[in-house]
């Protein structure tokens, strides 16, 4: 039998709580009326409510559907989720993961920066929560009630280090779990979003499903990233052979076989000589794996164009 007070975190003071993995393992959550907390729950959950909050520091792990703050003002806050939604917030910085476009209504002074966390149990609970690493749109919010001349939201310094926001816990409980907030080592990727590029030059590199898809990935992006380029964005999605043939155009067909064991992970990097870095990269480590990747610096950004405006599509379905 469950126990709704397992599942809920309300009228806290001045403490650290939280729930180690495992203990949630897939239920909904309820946070309300705390003041001055430090909050982890290092699980998923199914949805996830933060009600009339005020100064506290939460890190809510994968959540399979969607996580509303209401009513809350000076937070700051970890999140990874399928959707993410706020109410009558004030204040509120946020390192997010999120799989959907994030909607902010009757907010103001709200700050994001792209999820950056790691713990063992994270990989299977991301998993466990059916949300992938690929897919977050964590800068690309839509503000539902704007005010002529105010910008409501903006993103937090690019520098910005997670620890300095929320700390890691503090409690002996907590302290069983091994966390790292190194951005090199975060489950999540690192990416610019919708921040400047630095270089009008962008490549598009496609892994197509297989054993060794994620790890691939991961790979290319620490090389690309260790030779100075920028992770922008980053994608999970199902293609088909039509979708191919928009996307690879004329390249497309050597890759229609490997579309139907599972979805694609798609990579935009920038920085001058990014389609030429990362050819040779892929060349030299990938030799034996069929990678998509952009001929060349004129084609490139109509590639990054064709594949993203085809995943919006999917994922806007």
């Amino acid at each position: 039998q469950i126990d709704p007070k397992d599942y809920t975190f309300s009228g806290l003071k001045d403490e650290t709580v939280g729930r180690l993995p495992g203990k949630v393992a897939g239920q909904q959550f309820i946070i309300q009326d705390c003041e001055n907390c430090k909050i982890y729950i290092f699980d998923n959950s199914a949805t996830i409510t933060v009600d009339d909050c005020v100064n506290c520091q939460i890190f809510l792990g994968p959540i399979r559907g969607s996580v509303f703050f209401r009513d809350c003002k000076d937070c700051k806050c970890i999140v990874a989720c399928q959707q993410f939604r706020t109410r009558d917030c004030r204040k509120l910085e946020v390192f997010l993961c999120c799989a959907t476009q994030p909607i902010i209504e009757s907010s103001t002074g709200m700050k994001f920066g792209c999820f950056q966390y790691y713990y063992p149990e994270l990989a299977l609970q991301f998993k466990d929560a059916g949300l992938s690493i690929f897919n977050n749109t964590w800068s690309n919010i839509h503000d539902f009630t704007p005010v002529s001349g105010e910008n409501n939201w903006g993103l937090l310094p690019e520098n910005a280090v997670v620890q300095d926001y929320v700390p890691l816990p503090s409690s002996e409980e907590l302290k069983a779990v091994r966390i790292s907030t190194d951005a090199t080592r975060s489950i999540i990727p690192v990416t610019r979003g919708q921040r400047q590029k630095n270089s009008d030059e962008s490549c598009l590199a496609v892994f197509f499903a297989g054993d060794y898809t994620t790890a691939n990935a991961r790979k290319l992006i620490d090389e690309m990233i260790g030779k100075g380029f920028q992770l922008i964005q980053t994608k999970e999605v199902s293609m088909k052979a039509e979708d191919a043939h928009r996307v690879f155009q004329q390249c497309a067909s050597e890759f229609i076989s490997l579309l139907e064991k599972g979805p694609v992970v798609a990579l935009e990097f920038n920085g001058d000589g990014a389609v030429e870095g990362c050819r040779s990269t892929v060349n030299d480590i990938f030799s034996g794996t069929k990678v998509f990747v952009s001929e060349s610096k004129a084609s490139a950004s109509q590639d990054v164009d064709n594949f993203y405006n085809f995943a919006d599509m999917q994922m806007g379905m």
